[in-house]
């Protein structure tokens, strides 16, 4: 697929900018499902331009194997999700959106399918006890943080997904890979295994090993 590039510019710069500014942490007070960290710098620049890089296109692949999978993913992923998001349009232009989104942020799809699933249960306009919105259940501070400050943007569907993918791989880069440990960050647990245990058993329900 084209626009590699784009996924490999938002892991170089979470990457340098985790390692070579460093990310203070620790310092910030609960925020409900996360905590508001604060960022070095460089690392609030980077996720700043990873959220308002250019929107994506249709699904552009590098060959016809490339395309392929995709289709076979997206039917067995459509069929999954029919009861969930039961209007057509509507599961097409999500699937196509959490797929760009995962892959630009360097996540597996399922992962990102079966975080969506415990959060939100699928539902757009969820909104939790401690105000975080969305499919992926964004704390609105991050719009502040790393945005222009519209809380009512995280019930966008595409905007939703993008917060959510780039924050996780921002934790899973500050964890040193240790999805574990992210995952409790992203839900402001860390180090407790409930969240982390009940998005790994989800994700399975969203698996899919491509037969070519």
């Amino acid at each position: 697929m084209r626009r590699v590039s784009a996924q490999g510019r938002l892991r170089a710069w979470l990457g340098c900018a985790l390692l070579a500014a460093g990310l203070v942490v620790g310092a910030g007070a609960e925020a409900g499902n996360q905590k508001e960290e604060a960022l070095a710098d460089s690392v609030r620049l980077a996720l700043s331009n990873a959220i308002h890089a250019d929107r994506p296109p249709k699904p552009v692949f590098r060959d016809e194997t490339a395309r392929l999978r995709y289709q076979a993913w997206f039917d067995a992923m459509s069929a999954r999700l029919k009861r969930r998001l039961p209007d057509e349009q509507a599961r097409t232009e999500f699937l196509e959106t959490a797929w760009y989104e995962a892959k630009r942020a360097g996540l597996d799809p399922g992962l990102v399918l079966g975080l969506i699933q415990v959060e939100s249960a699928y539902r757009k306009y969820a909104v939790s006890i401690a105000g975080a919105r969305g499919y992926m259940q964004v704390m609105p501070f991050w719009t502040s943080v790393i945005g222009d400050s519209n809380r009512r943007a995280l019930f966008d569907m595409q905007t939703n997904l993008r917060y959510g993918c780039s924050i996780l791989r921002m934790y899973i880069d500050m964890e040193q890979g240790n999805l574990f440990l992210a995952l409790g960050r992203y839900n402001g647990s860390r180090g407790r295994p409930e969240y982390p245990n009940a998005v790994l058993a989800a994700w399975k329900n969203w698996e899919f090993k491509a037969a070519f």
